[in-house]
């Protein structure tokens, strides 16, 4: 059996050759600057698999095509590059539909790969024969069909170039016989859009409401940190003496140790954060859409400022007012919009000027407030705890060991938190408790499913993360229920030497479901339970390292243990956390009410 041959330089061919289109489709991701690509290998690519390694790019396989989704996001999302998606036609394609609904509510420049059946056979019913192409229509920016094997680079090549100027996935659909055979084509240089700061008329306006505000509030969301705008937000928030806060599971869209940093809104948010918007008269929300999770109520506080003249800068323009009345929409980049904006009141004499002593002051008071009440926040107890653990007299004890409350582990895992760390959390309700206690310095360091919400989130996209920046610690954050759904790529993780910590809540119940029943359903409990084994003698099983915690001292130490042995002896590790079965609040108050009976047999059911 021969060595595979070493990678040759990268340097993508030029002018007109003939080629097979394999060859045509890997110099263009050549071209594009592809090294690393997730997957399942499959028949459907084999030909230009087969050359992957000869072109510098490094394949790596996944336990599960939506696994593979979720790391090309996670790669994107810390790299600014695009992430690569590839699989077998058919269940190989279809298995990644829930991770690059992810990636688009995430705007990552993600592309997903799909061969398809080939020409000659589809619609025959033939082996693993689907419609690919509907099946990814509301999750991408754009679809290309490749529709003769002449134009595989020209399809290849704008496929690429969308996801950056779309700023979301795209999708490159390839009848798998079209690898095949003879081509003359030239491979297209790729394309990048540059933004500017928008028009002149929308920044005169801007300027002027900024110029004319008593108490502004930057509301900073994922443009800043797609944009690289942090410096500039900051710039921008110093003039203005304006609090900074986070839209939602955007945390790292502004340096947590900034005095005017005042932590993420929605879900579980900052009660400071929202304290201090609800005072606002104008509101510049830098790159940043206002989704409806993103600025409910929380804490009992409807704290939007109704009053507030909104200005919203974005990159897609679609999103202008969507969401919420805007007074003045600029369709621009959020760096170029903010340095603009600086540029226009830098030297203006500002109405906020007066008061930016006694708003720092506020800004801090709110914030001290905020987090005494964090550190002394462990007084949920649900009653229904003592019904799930049978025959226990302290809901908290468990085989001489204790149930930690998540509230108090999630305050231990930020204190012992690695500088530079880039964190990832799934969907639930110990993960969305978390948003109120995960702090950063930089961008690109905080991945989460947003609006999509899906579970088996964290752990595979930390992994693509880890790949995009090996020299950062890389933690997931997961619920159980959810670890089950993706705890399988730890031997991605082991098997391709990418290490990685996971910190997995082990709650034994669907916490954020579970809490519907408590409030809506008189605590009647229908498939919520999930007894398990040791997660962490799971993750032994597996090849990695794995921890248990039941003392509430030992959360910091375990964590760094973790990091440690990722860092310095790349070895992942899974750390399990036995909480309490305590929720805080629902995640659907729009979904649900108060239940109405009509059958004679159900009205004991209310």
């Amino acid at each position: 059996m021969s060595a595979t041959p070493k990678p040759a330089a990268r340097a993508a061919i030029s002018g007109v050759q003939k080629m097979t289109p394999s060859e045509a489709f890997v110099e263009t991701l050549v071209a594009q600057g592809v090294d690393t690509m997730f997957g399942i290998m499959g028949s459907a690519f084999m030909d230009a698999m087969d050359i992957f390694a000869p072109a510098g790019i490094k394949l790596i396989p996944v336990v599960h095509e939506q696994g593979a989704g979720h790391m090309a996001d996670g790669y994107a999302r810390v790299s600014g590059r695009h992430g690569v998606v590839i699989g077998q036609n058919g269940p190989g394609i279809s298995n990644c539909v829930t991770s690059i609904a992810a990636a688009y509510w995430a705007h990552s420049p993600v592309v997903i790969v799909t061969p398809e059946t080939g020409t000659n056979s589809m619609g025959l019913g033939g082996f693993q024969e689907a419609q690919q192409l509907p099946m990814f229509q509301e999750f991408t920016r754009y679809q290309g069909h490749v529709t003769h094997p002449a134009r595989m680079a020209e399809y290849t090549g704008r496929c690429f170039d969308r996801a950056i100027s779309d700023m979301g996935p795209t999708q490159l659909n390839i009848p798998r016989d079209y690898f095949y055979g003879e081509i003359s084509c030239e491979i297209p240089r790729p394309m990048r859009i540059e933004r500017g700061a928008g028009g002149p008329e929308s920044l005169k306006a801007a300027a002027d409401l900024l110029a004319s505000a008593k108490f502004p509030v930057i509301l900073s969301g994922g443009g800043v940190v797609m944009g690289d705008a942090v410096e500039a937000c900051k710039a921008l928030a110093e003039r203005l003496g304006a609090p900074v806060c986070s839209g939602y599971l955007r945390n790292d869209s502004f340096p947590a140790s900034h005095p005017l940093w005042a932590g993420p809104l929605g879900y579980q948010g900052s009660k400071a954060a929202m304290k201090l918007i609800s005072q606002a008269d104008v509101v510049i929300a830098l790159g940043s859409r206002m989704g409806p999770f993103g600025t409910l109520p929380q804490h009992g506080l409807d704290y939007w400022p109704k009053e507030a003249k909104i200005i919203q800068v974005e990159a897609d323009h679609t999103n202008l007012g969507l969401v919420k009345k805007i007074t003045v929409g600029i369709h621009g980049d959020a760096k170029a919009v903010a340095e603009a904006l600086l540029g226009q009141i830098a030297a203006r004499t500002l109405a906020c000027d007066a008061t930016k002593a006694e708003r720092a002051a506020k800004v801090k008071a709110e914030k001290g407030a905020w987090e005494k009440e964090l550190t002394e926040w462990t007084h949920e107890r649900d009653p229904y705890s003592l019904d799930m653990i049978a025959e226990a007299k302290d809901e908290r004890t468990f085989n001489g060991g204790v149930y930690l409350h998540p509230r108090q582990v999630l305050r231990e895992l930020e204190k012992a938190m690695p500088p530079r760390v880039m964190v990832s959390t799934d969907i639930g309700n110990i993960n969305s408790v978390a948003n109120s206690y995960l702090r950063f310095e930089e961008p690109r360091s905080f991945f989460a499913p947003m609006s999509f919400g899906n579970c088996g989130y964290a752990l595979p996209t930390i992994i693509g993360a880890k790949v995009a920046a090996p020299d950062r610690p890389a933690i997931a954050y997961a619920g159980d229920g959810a670890w089950a759904m993706s705890m399988v790529e730890v031997m991605t993780a082991v098997r391709h030497d990418i290490p990685v910590t996971a910190v997995v809540f082990h709650n034994r119940q669907w916490g954020a479901e579970k809490k519907n029943q408590v409030d809506f359903y008189n605590r009647r409990f229908v498939a919520g339970e999930l007894e398990s084994p040791s997660f962490a003698g799971i993750a032994r099983s597996m090849g990695a390292e794995g921890i248990v915690v039941d003392r509430l001292e030992d959360v910091g130490a375990a964590l760094k243990k973790a990091i440690d042995l990722q860092m310095n002896q790349r070895k992942t590790c899974v750390i399990e956390i036995m909480c309490t079965r305590e929720l805080g609040d629902p995640f659907r108050r729009d979904a649900l009410r108060k239940p109405v009976r009509l059958i004679e047999k159900y009205k004991d059911y209310v």
